[in-house]
């Protein structure tokens, strides 16, 4: 991967792009396992009125491309603050999203592109890097291909999410670089972007130009550049049941 040559991150301010709104971890080394499936007397909630994307082969039969089917919008009831975030499905059952955004959690709520609420099964965040995993008990829309080596400096990326808890929203850019991870001293390198992000974003997905996966959004700098786990570093968390930990319940 090649360097960029941008400031050292220890001078940028940096922060998780998790939004929280206040309201007034146990076991070790093990990846969550696939819950039993959902009830079938269960009723989604009513869809929420999204546009289909409009041409491409990726389109799938409801009008809806790969991109807004994979991603997903989390909503974090915790102990003492509610908070929104983003992510992504890697499996039918299995979706990627930030530590940050599911610590302290005391309801893990998701729902898809169309609106529907997808019933969470269990939980678990990885040591190292600023990664969780969420298993689902009913089965995802859609997830996409992850790259096989982390993109080079000037190569394009586009990031879907969901800012603010709002509508799934679409940015693009550019890889600018690499840097020092500035709030996970152990973790290593990590890409940096221009592609926009905001409060909400964490946990998203970031692609390359074929709709493959090469990282995780799970910051921003003062500069509004994005931060990204790259996906080398996701493949070998998840080749590591040891490398997570269950979200533990409020006390």
């Amino acid at each position: 991967m090649k360097r960029g040559t941008r400031r050292p991150a220890a001078r940028r301010a940096v922060v998780p792009v998790v939004i929280a709104v206040a309201l007034g971890t146990t076991g070790c080394g093990v990846l969550p396992s696939l819950p039993e499936p959902v009830p079938s007397n269960i009723v989604p909630s009513r869809p929420a009125a999204l546009e289909p994307a409009g041409g491409g082969d990726s389109l799938s039969p409801d009008g809806f491309d790969a991109v807004q089917r994979m991603a997903v919008r989390i909503r974090n009831v915790g102990c003492d603050e509610l908070s929104t975030g983003s992510g992504f499905a890697v499996g039918d059952h299995t979706l990627i999203t930030n530590r940050h955004v599911v610590a302290n959690s005391d309801n893990l709520q998701v729902s898809t592109y169309d609106g529907r609420d997808i019933e969470v099964g269990t939980a678990a965040t990885a040591g190292l890097a600023d990664l969780a995993i969420v298993r689902t008990r009913e089965e995802l829309p859609s997830f996409p291909e992850l790259a096989r080596r982390d993109p080079e400096q000037g190569d394009e990326v586009m990031i879907a999410g969901y800012p603010s808890g709002g509508e799934l929203t679409i940015t693009s850019g550019r890889v600018v670089g690499s840097t020092r991870d500035p709030l996970h001293a152990n973790l290593g390198e990590v890409l940096v972007t221009d592609a926009k992000v905001e409060p909400g974003s964490s946990g998203s997905a970031a692609l390359d130009t074929r709709g493959r996966v090469i990282g995780v959004v799970y910051a921003k700098t003062a500069e509004d550049d994005s931060l990204l786990v790259p996906i080398s570093t996701v493949r070998e968390m998840l080749a590591d049941a040891d490398e997570f930990t269950a979200v533990a319940g409020c006390r």
